[in-house]
């Protein structure tokens, strides 16, 4: 009855494969890179087999290209790459992993995997870390256009409302009663946080590398909680 309450989900091909990870990245110049692990989990009521082929099976070693999963658990499959050379880098090989219920034949599911051999760690995390610090001096950038934005927003409003006028008597009271906006005490925050944060270039620091700011957007900073500052002290 079971079998047969199940059955009609047993299409071939249809079978979602869950396998981790989706991308095996092999580095020249490490050889701890060389020997990968895929995890293949099967998360039905039933025992999977399965078969691990390969685009280029002679540049890679499987380590039991074909077994079983019980139910619920999960298997780790390792793979070697045993060819590593320049010719090779930069060159994207499929891996296949096929998976079938053990009473048939016929592939229920199917998942590839993608294999790279790049040439050196050193120089992809030199990559990554350049990729990080561009995309930080832009949001550096935007911020300090945006915290002279401010500045300019608050200079123009404090002469408005105040600076350098003179409040008029009658309205002495009513402005001493009123306090700072909501906007001006959480722009305040912000420039208090901002000086608090670490400066671009120091290296001890637990604080990630977006969260530091340059020497001139903490003086921008500083600048706006000065008129702020005025501003809540003229209120």
């Amino acid at each position: 009855m079971q079998q047969q309450r199940r059955q009609p989900e047993l299409v071939e091909g249809n079978l979602p494969v869950f396998v981790f990870p989706t991308e095996l990245i092999f580095y020249a110049d490490d050889q701890s890179t060389h020997k990968q692990v895929l995890t293949l989990y099967n998360p039905y009521e039933f025992a999977l087999k399965f078969k691990v082929l390969c685009t280029t099976p002679n540049k890679y070693v499987v380590v039991d290209a074909a077994g079983a999963v019980k139910p619920q658990c999960c298997v780790d499959i390792v793979i070697r790459h045993r060819d590593v050379r320049s010719c090779h880098y930069d060159v994207i090989d499929k891996f296949r992993l096929q998976v079938s219920e053990q009473s048939q034949r016929k592939a229920l599911g199917r998942k590839e995997i993608i294999a790279t051999l790049l040439p050196s760690a050193k120089e992809q995390r030199k990559e990554v870390e350049e990729k990080r610090i561009k995309e930080h001096l832009t949001e550096s950038v935007f911020l300090e256009q945006m915290l002279c934005q401010t500045a300019t927003a608050i200079q123009s409003w404090a002469w408005r409302d105040g600076f350098p006028r003179d409040i008029p008597k009658d309205n002495e009271n009513r402005t001493a009663s009123s306090g700072p906006s909501l906007l001006t005490v959480f722009l305040g925050i912000v420039c208090v946080a901002a000086l608090m944060l670490p400066t671009l270039g120091e290296v001890e620091s637990l604080v990630p590398l977006y969260f530091h700011l340059s020497v001139n957007q903490k003086l921008v900073a500083a600048y706006v909680l000065g008129l702020i500052t005025m501003v809540i002290l003229r209120i």
